[in-house]
C-alpha cells in the first residue's frame, strides 16, 4: 500500500483510492508502506478507529474534512495568509491596519459552474464529482503573485492558493493560473492549464498567458467546480 500527501492510504498507486489525488508520476507523492506494520487511522469526526473510507460509528467520510463538531465552530469562516515568501497558504488571523484595504480571495464548490462543466462535457466531465462537504477559504493576498494550483514535491511546485487538499478537484492542473497584484489592480493568468479558466459565469475560456484584469467580486472559475471570488474588503 501507499500513503498519499494528504494521509490517506491506498492500495492504488496511480490516484488516492480514498481522495483521489494523483499519484503516478510524481514519486515523491507516495509513500510504499509495508504491510506487516499498518498504522491505526482514526475518524477525523469522531476520533474512533476506522479501517477503510467511512466510519462505522458515525459514517463520516475520511476524504472529506471534518464537520464542524459545534455552532462555535461555523461562526468564523477559516481565514488564511497567502505570501510569496510562504510555501503556501497557514491559517492566521489577519493582520490589516485599520482602515486599510486588502484583496481577498475565496475558494468555494460552485455546483452553477459544475453543472455547466457537465453540459460542455470537458475534458475531466466524466470524472469530475461534485463534493458534499467543502467550506469556503479565505485567503488574504498578500505579496505580489500567487500560483493558483496542487502541491508537488518532485516539480517544486507550492502554490498560495493550493487546490490539491482534499476533496481535490481533479480538473485543476498543478500549475493552473497565477494572480499578479501590483499598483495598477489585480490580474489573472492562465498558465496552459488542461481545462483552462472563465470569468463570472461565461463558457468562454481566457486566453493562455494573457494577463486579464480582474474587479471586485469577480469570480474565477477553475477546474470542474472550484470558483475563486475575489474582494477588496478593510
Amino acid at each position: 500500500m501507499v500513503r498519499c500527501p494528504e494521509g490517506h492510504m491506498s492500495t492504488a498507486t496511480d490516484y488516492c483510492d480514498v481522495c483521489g489525488t494523483a499519484l503516478e508520476g510524481d514519486p515523491a507523492a507516495a509513500t510504499v508502506v509495508s504491510s506487516a506494520a499498518p498504522e491505526q487511522t482514526r475518524c477525523p469526526a469522531c476520533d474512533a478507529p476506522i479501517a477503510g473510507r467511512f466510519c462505522e460509528e458515525c459514517g463520516h467520510d475520511s476524504a472529506l474534512p471534518a464537520p464542524p463538531r459545534s455552532p462555535e465552530d461555523t461562526a468564523v469562516m477559516p481565514v488564511y495568509q497567502a505570501s510569496a515568501e510562504t510555501a503556501g497558504p497557514v491559517a492566521a488571523e489577519p493582520e490589516v491596519p485599520a482602515g486599510e484595504y486588502v484583496w481577498i480571495a475565496t475558494v468555494s464548490a460552485d455546483r452553477d459552474f459544475y453543472q455547466r462543466v457537465l453540459i460542455r462535457e470537458g475534458p475531466d466531465a466524466e470524472r469530475v464529482e461534485f463534493p458534499s462537504y467543502y467550506p469556503d477559504r479565505r485567503i488574504l493576498l498578500h505579496g505580489s503573485d500567487f500560483l493558483i494550483g496542487k502541491r508537488s514535491v518532485s516539480q517544486g511546485l507550492n502554490p498560495e492558493i493550493d487546490l490539491g487538499i482534499a476533496p481535490a478537484d481533479i480538473g485543476v492542473s498543478r500549475a493552473h493560473a497565477r494572480l499578479h497584484l501590483d499598483e495598477n489592480g489585480l490580474t489573472i493568468t492562465d498558465l496552459g492549464s488542461t481545462n483552462g479558466t472563465s470569468l463570472n459565469g461565461s463558457d468562454d475560456l481566457i486566453p493562455a498567458r494573457v494577463p486579464i484584469p480582474l474587479h471586485p467580486g469577480d469570480r474565477v472559475h477553475v477546474g470542474g467546480w472550484t470558483t475563486i471570488t475575489v474582494t477588496f474588503e478593510p
